[in-house]
């Protein structure tokens, strides 16, 4: 069984595509216009151990928004893809995550109910192209297409970049974790036999 999605999305603001491979080697191939973003990405791809290619060209002459918004629609819509119907699955991940001075802590349940719950502190507004702002909306983005469960914390930081970076190492490693086959599971992990 291949846990393998192809997402394409065009609007007049951008244009999409997504190829995410859940049980890859972290091959990362990212191009989305922003650098920072690129490099949340690869961060996503390389500690998830996600084969992800992301190609996005949007409207920065604009701003970063609709570009950061539509890479996470179609990031979620192709994790949603990905995970099937989910049987075998763990459904549960977590990860406690240090970046230097920053600590992050990370809780997904792939429950098939979309709900976002992000805590970090005020922070510089931008890294480089990248609004720091946008953060909280790409975990919202992506939960809603997934349809998971994911908490977010950042438990402490002072830099910026740290994080936000720690956040996506942190989200990288609970889904690993959610994602993987349990040897033991039979059927899909919930009482109500659908997630």
């Amino acid at each position: 069984m291949t846990r393998h999605a192809k997402v394409e999305k065009t609007t007049r603001e951008s244009s999409v595509l997504v190829e995410l491979d859940l049980d890859g080697t972290g091959k990362v191939d990212v191009s989305t216009g922003i650098g920072f973003y690129d490099h949340m990405l690869a961060q996503l791809g390389k500690h998830g151990l996600l084969d992800l290619s992301v190609r996005t060209e949007g409207d920065l002459h604009v701003d970063a928004h609709h570009t950061v918004e539509d890479t996470a629609l179609a990031l979620g819509a192709a994790l949603r893809e990905a995970l099937g119907d989910k049987a075998g699955i763990r459904r549960f991940g977590d990860a406690l995550v240090p970046l230097d001075e920053t600590l992050v802590q990370a809780a997904v349940d792939l429950s098939g109910r979309p709900y976002a719950v992000h805590d970090e502190p005020p922070m510089a507004p931008m890294i480089g192209a990248y609004d720091t702002t946008l953060t909280r909306h790409i975990w919202e983005s992506l939960v809603s297409e997934a349809r998971i469960a994911l908490h977010v914390r950042v438990l402490s930081g002072r830099n910026a970049h740290h994080i936000v970076e720690a956040q996506f190492k942190a989200v990288a490693r609970a889904l690993r974790d959610a994602a993987a086959h349990d040897p033991r599971a039979a059927g899909v992990p919930s009482t109500k036999g659908v997630l």
